[in-house]
């Protein structure tokens, strides 16, 4: 199989990602001429521990998603790489194609924001869970509906669910119904896009406790896209912070929300509600719009947002370092600031 490489990283590590970038053209005038180009992400690197959940979050446009899809390759990168190891072999899945793509894609899924829209409605549960098995060649004849009824219990629906149709359920059980769909081919990474903010508050308890019980049972890495951050909070080992289509800080969970080394991190926690109404935080409130990913500002795209800013953060990139063990920030001023986490 072609992409494969011979220099794995940590043994620890399924998913390493290098230099990825997705960028959208701007076209403009009757012949469709590219006059720019949307830089929705921009030289990201990142990696996923075996067993762990890698959450990314950020305001709307940061590039969650767009990075999530690029990953699992429902995007074609514009550059870099993504490698999965399987069977304790690399495998960079941006050097695949046709049937070798295919072959590999059992091993990695996506759970999507919309339990509505994901699912098939002229489809049963039962075709809906058992398709990734037809299409895989994994199972065949009744190993089929044995395989898809085990997985169906495994997130909590029954046999008698297997002929109904997707209108039939709850916006839970439709999740449901979705991560029984990831979870058939037994895949070692599952990319969840904003899989419970279209859910009800106690619905997401349950899918959210549900998630985690299987990735125990089952082994499962997670990347976890979200901007509900007392939902990650909950749910993430390590957190990376986005901000228009870069990485800005990454960290494990309980080290970044209680001492952030970036400022947007600081202001993305200040926004977070506490849970006791007779205490009051002083939410910080950032100035001016977020930057243009077509024409971001020079030197740190946060600059111009940014009350600690000074003229080197105008003029120069910030590096990507790791200013404590484990804790990763892109700001040149991280060893000078005292910033606020949660309370």
């Amino acid at each position: 199989m072609s992409g494969q490489i011979s220099n794995p990283t940590t043994d620890q590590r399924i998913l390493s990602v290098h230099g990825l970038s997705k960028f959208f053209p701007i076209t403009s005038g009757l012949m469709k001429r590219v006059v720019g180009h949307v830089r929705a992400v921009d030289d990201v690197d990142l990696f996923v521990n075996a067993g762990e959940t890698l959450s990314i979050v950020g305001e709307s446009g940061s590039g969650k998603t767009t990075l999530g899809r690029a990953i699992v390759r429902a995007f074609e990168p514009t550059q870099g790489k993504v490698e999965l190891q399987v069977d304790q072999t690399w495998i960079d899945l941006t050097a695949l194609k046709g049937e070798n793509l295919r072959a590999m894609r059992r091993h990695f899924h996506m759970i999507f924001q919309d339990p509505y829209s994901s699912l098939d409605p002229r489809m049963t549960v039962f075709d809906i869970v058992k398709e990734p098995l037809v299409y895989n060649g994994l199972a065949h004849g009744k190993e089929v509906r044995e395989k898809v009824l085990d997985t169906l219990k495994l997130v909590g629906l029954e046999e008698r669910h297997l002929r109904r149709y997707p209108h039939a359920f709850s916006g839970g059980q439709r999740q449901r119904i979705g991560i029984a769909r990831s979870l058939v081919c037994h895949p070692k990474l599952i990319v969840c896009d904003e899989s419970v903010s279209a859910l009800d508050v106690s619905v997401q308890a349950q899918i959210l406790n549900l998630l985690k019980e299987l990735q125990q049972e089952l082994s499962l890495s997670y990347i976890f896209i979200a901007h509900d951050l007392a939902v990650v909070e909950h749910i993430s080992d390590r957190v990376a912070v986005m901000y228009v289509g870069k990485i800005i800080e990454l960290a494990v969970s309980e080290e970044l929300f209680h001492h952030p080394r970036h400022p947007y991190t600081e202001a993305l926690l200040s926004a977070v509600p506490l849970p006791d109404p007779t205490r009051k935080a002083k939410r910080m409130i950032l100035e001016g719009e977020v930057a243009n990913p077509a024409h971001p500002p020079s030197g740190c795209y946060f600059h111009p947002r940014c009350p600690y800013a000074t003229q080197q953060c105008k003029d120069e990139t910030p590096a990507w370092r790791e200013i404590s063990p484990e804790h990763y920030v892109s700001c040149h001023h991280a060893d000078q600031l005292s910033l606020k986490g949660m309370i």
